[in-house]
């Protein structure tokens, strides 16, 4: 079997469809292929870009040109969207980037929280109740502090039972509602994230600069979608996930 035959297979028995998270979790697996060089993953990258037979659906998630027609509903509305202007609300895009991010909070043995109106939300081809690790957060603090952040997208908890990383997936709205979320966790050693497309960062840094944000200015960082799924594809390639 050559190698292209190899990610096609995988492909197919994924529902004709695969981050290339799964490619590299699984293609190596594949019996009867060679592998003749020290960066298979580079080589995976490589094959999916092929147009004969893949294309691309976001980074990182690729589909078969054969299977375009009967890939699950969820990855339909994922293309579907990717062909409207980034600036609108794309639900399923959303939901996409909260499931990566609960992935690498586990790979990182984080406990995940994503919030209760989320879980049942797809993506790929489960739910993002299935990427996470925990229903509710753990009284660490005030309840009113509790009430307010049980809202953001997706919360990294360490062993302790207080919040590691923060993260908001902002794909069209304009910060602010995200950053006020965050101002609730001012006073905690918490990494705070906004993840959004990478047009969006002059948006987002004047956001950030208005005065009112002053205590946030250092404390949030922006990371854009090609960051997220590049680190998700092959995190030991990177030093650390967030810079």
């Amino acid at each position: 079997m050559k190698q292209y035959e190899a990610v096609i297979k995988v492909m197919e028995e994924n529902g004709g469809f695969a981050t290339l998270k799964y490619l590299n979790d699984n293609v190596l697996k594949v019996p009867g292929v060679k592998w003749k060089t020290k960066t298979p993953f580079a080589s995976i990258r490589r094959i999916v870009q092929d147009t004969r037979f893949f294309f691309k659906i976001k980074p990182g998630l690729w589909a078969l040109k054969t299977h375009k027609d009967k890939l699950p509903h969820n990855i339909l509305e994922i293309i579907e969207e990717s062909k409207t202007p980034f600036e609108k609300e794309q639900r399923y895009t959303h939901y996409y980037y909260q499931g990566i991010l609960a992935e690498i909070g586990t790979l990182h043995n984080y406990q995940v929280y994503i919030p209760a109106q989320d879980r049942n939300k797809p993506y790929l081809n489960k739910q993002l109740k299935d990427v996470t690790t925990m229903e509710k957060l753990p009284p660490f603090t005030y309840d009113r502090i509790i009430k307010v952040i049980r809202g953001i997208d997706v919360i990294w908890m360490n062993e302790r039972g207080f919040p590691n990383t923060v993260f908001e997936v902002e794909h069209s709205t304009d910060f602010r509602n995200s950053i006020n979320k965050f101002h609730e966790l001012v006073d905690f050693y918490t990494a705070m994230v906004i993840v959004s497309h990478k047009r969006r960062v002059s948006q987002f840094n004047s956001v950030l600069d208005l005065s009112v944000y002053k205590n946030l200015k250092n404390r949030i960082k922006f990371c854009d979608y090609e960051h997220i799924e590049n680190y998700y594809s092959n995190p030991f390639q990177f030093k650390q996930f967030i810079k």
